[in-house]
């Protein structure tokens, strides 16, 4: 995003500036100009894991509980919920010896269901295309599980909604282009987790263009050319609600391969399997996004009952690995990203389908 950035600028390409997208991949830049702008109820708190003051300040300054957690991070990786002073002082010292994207900081802990706004922003004006469920693993880990989209919110709240989202990228600058707004619904109000300034990664990307019926990358080579995307006015024929489960292995190890995609065809909702990862591909981490192999995708009339079929299809499925052998501890091995639904997987698993669009290849990203 940022080399992107540099590039748009140095050749006068249509674009943002470089200075909002570096603010928008900077979570404690954004969470005080939000606060600035009173769309949030507290500042971030910079956090020094080498500091024997830093506890009791970020005690004092944002209050227990609280999430510490990386200013760059992404993918629920280096994020620590500390609910008492034990947790607060233990998360500090497993952060010293992290290697962080960016810097440590602390922020409330926001509690409610949480969820992402997809949206589309052209000269300052926002439309709101949908919402989708962001499913999480039990506290206090933030493991990302199940997806859906688009949730039936009323038709006030929804408005609400796009009017305060308008308002929330409009306090960090984000005039044009596709962005992915996490926020956590709470009892007083909606509060932003964080912006990211594309579509969503994994398959958001896909569900945005089947459940609107459009092909959203469309626009988002029109705004690269500077062109107002037809997608701000466009009418939205529509499709099936869809809804994901991000598949993952019960124990870390070596992946070796998927069990139960033989059952997928003759389960509703039209299920298939994307995979993610290579046979041979080291699972190290379960605790975030970087564990799981793959993603059981379904469609419906609805988000919720989408909702069910992928989770139905997807507890039919087993990703397997073995323990790490001694020659497997010096590293991975060329692990396939997270939008790599074509790689080479094990046989079953391109038997299965990592099935093409019918209107845009998911981002992935």
């Amino acid at each position: 995003m940022l080399v992107g950035a540099e590039l748009t600028a140095r050749f006068g390409l249509p674009g943002l500036a470089p200075a909002v997208l570096r603010l928008t991949r900077d979570k404690a830049a954004v969470r005080d100009r939000l606060f600035e702008a009173g769309l949030t109820r507290a500042r971030a708190a910079e956090a020094d894991s080498g500091d024997p003051a830093t506890a009791a300040l970020l005690v004092k300054t944002v209050g227990l509980p609280a999430i510490l957690k990386d200013t760059a991070g992404t993918g629920s990786q280096n994020v620590w919920l500390v609910r008492d002073e034990r947790e607060l002082d233990a998360a500090l010292a497993e952060a010293a010896g992290r290697q962080l994207k960016g810097r440590l900081f602390a922020e409330p802990y926001f509690s409610g269901p949480v969820y992402s706004a997809e949206t589309l922003t052209w000269a300052g004006r926002t439309r709101l295309l949908g919402v989708s469920s962001r499913l999480m693993s039990p506290e206090p880990h933030f493991r990302e599980e199940i997806t859906a989209f688009p949730v039936a919110f009323p038709q006030p709240r929804r408005d609400a909604l796009e009017r305060w989202l308008d308002r929330v990228l409009a306090a960090v600058g984000y005039t044009d282009r596709f962005a992915h707004v996490e926020f956590a619904l709470t009892t007083a109000g909606p509060e932003v987790v964080e912006i990211n300034p594309r579509i969503g990664g994994a398959l958001v990307g896909e569900g945005l263009c089947r459940a609107l019926g459009v092909n959203v990358y469309e626009a988002m080579v029109e705004a690269a050319l500077g062109s107002r995307p037809g997608l701000m006015d466009a009418e939205l024929p529509g499709g099936p609600a869809s809804a994901f489960v991000l598949g993952y292995p019960e124990e870390p190890g070596v992946f070796t391969g998927v069990d139960g995609l033989d059952r997928l065809p003759d389960m509703p909702g039209s299920p298939a399997w994307y995979p993610v990862k290579r046979i041979g591909d080291p699972v190290e981490h379960l605790g975030d996004s970087r564990g799981y192999a793959g993603i059981v995708y379904a469609e419906a009339e609805t988000a919720e009952l989408a909702t069910h079929c992928a989770v139905a299809a997807a507890n039919a499925v087993r990703v397997r690995t073995e323990p790490f052998r001694a020659a497997d501890a010096t590293g991975p091995r060329g692990a396939a990203g997270s939008g790599d639904a074509t790689g080479s997987a094990d046989a079953a698993g391109t038997a299965a389908g990592a099935t093409v669009s019918r209107a845009g290849q998911g981002s992935g990203g």
